[in-house]
C-alpha cells in the first residue's frame, strides 16, 4: 500500500444510490437447508418462498403472544 493516495480526480458518491434495498445472505444449518429444500421441491416453489412463509407465520405467532401480555 502507498502511504498516500491521490483522490483529487475522484468523484464523491459515484456509486451511491438512494433508497437501495440490500438483500442479505442468510446461511442455514445443513439440516434445515435440506428440510426446506425438500418442502420447496414438494410444493414446486422456491426456497425463498418457503422461508418467507415460515417466517411470516412465526411473526404472526410472536405478534399474537405480544398482544396477550
Amino acid at each position: 500500500m502507498q502511504k498516500e493516495y491521490d483522490f483529487s480526480k475522484g468523484t464523491r458518491g459515484k456509486f451511491y444510490k438512494k433508497n437501495v434495498n440490500f438483500h442479505l445472505p442468510i446461511y442455514l444449518d445443513s439440516e434445515l437447508e435440506d428440510f426446506i429444500n425438500k418442502i420447496a421441491n414438494e410444493r414446486n416453489t422456491t426456497v425463498t418462498q418457503v422461508v418467507n412463509n415460515l417466517l411470516f407465520k412465526d411473526k404472526e405467532l410472536i405478534e399474537l403472544t405480544r398482544a396477550e401480555v
